[in-house]
């Protein structure tokens, strides 16, 4: 199966590809759903890849849900998943928190309120969820008053997102031993029809400016998100597959993790887009080239199927 990238997916070379791997990692909207409809034929691609035996989970990076809102979604369009099976950055940032930093404090929040409930699952502590109202003149906003406890940063999509927000990170940031983290760094959120509005990559953009510091993030093409999941459930890296429909996340997840990847065209990246990442001799446009590509994971049904 080895050999050119960016190959139209079907027939023989589908059952070969999910011969080949164990494990299936499905970005969420775009992919399996849009809006609030699924992608036709996509909840019995989900049950036959466990029929036969597969592990499937699904990686977001979208902040505004719990593991259990998204298990809640998936029930009412047809689809059967676990919370165990769902890693979106709301519970990946807590456990990044939690683990990798070994966070003794609280964290000022900029963010969803499934984001407070991930991180209080864990254990940890936050302020700065809602509205931050500004107050004052400058040097009021300089000293704005901060809790001791405070040991991180955390910034994902917030829809009160707003100066004072940006200034109390900020003042935060000043302290050198506090930890700064960002959800991911997706700069649009793209919507039916062709609009989009921004995403969180503008709002950490933002503070990683005003604070002079660069964060970690957790969210894809991050490898943290894959070794959630790897960690958890042994996955090996080789017979794992990564679909999704966004070259500078999913696919890009995919190359930085060793993993094989497909792209659907359901959602916001085309095969033209893969095809000039492939053609510009730019190392970094290459990670952004899937193996192979399909119209829809509907496409897949033949080979689980047959």
């Amino acid at each position: 199966m080895a050999g050119s990238k960016c190959v139209r997916l079907s027939g023989e070379l589908a059952k070969q590809l999910l011969a080949s791997v164990d494990s299936v990692l499905f970005d969420c909207d775009g992919v399996i759903w849009r809006g609030d409809q699924a992608i036709p034929g996509a909840p019995r691609v989900i049950e036959l890849l466990k029929e036969h035996g597969k592990k499937v989970f699904f990686v977001t990076n979208n902040s505004t849900k719990t593991r259990k809102m998204y298990v809640d979604k998936m029930s009412t369009l047809g689809f059967n998943a676990s919370e165990d099976e769902v890693f979106g950055t709301a519970y990946c940032s807590a456990i990044y928190l939690k683990t990798v930093c070994k966070l003794q404090g609280k964290v000022y929040l900029i963010g969803s309120n499934a984001m407070k409930q991930e991180l209080e699952a864990v254990g940890i502590q936050q302020t700065g969820l809602g509205p931050d109202h500004i107050f004052g003149k400058q040097t009021d906003w300089a000293n704005v008053p901060l809790e001791p406890d405070v040991k991180a940063v955390l910034v994902g999509f917030d829809e009160h997102f707003s100066y004072m927000k940006l200034n109390r990170a900020l003042q935060y940031l000043t302290r050198m031993d506090c930890l700064f983290v960002g959800t991911n760094r997706d700069t649009r959120l793209p919507l039916e029809g062709g609009t989009a509005v921004p995403g969180t990559g503008c709002l950490l953009q933002a503070v990683e400016t005003a604070a002079q510091r660069q964060a970690a993030t957790v969210g894809k093409p991050s490898r943290f998100m894959f070794d959630c999941v790897a960690s958890k459930f042994h996955v090996e890296p080789g017979r794992c597959l990564m679909v999704g429909d966004r070259l500078d996340t999913d696919i890009m997840l995919g190359s930085n993790c060793g993993l094989k990847t497909l792209l659907t065209l359901t959602g916001v990246s085309t095969v033209a887009e893969a095809e000039a990442n492939q053609k510009s001799g730019c190392s970094e446009r290459q990670g952004m080239v899937p193996d192979y590509y399909v119209e829809s994971i509907a496409d897949l049904l033949p080979a689980l199927q047959g």
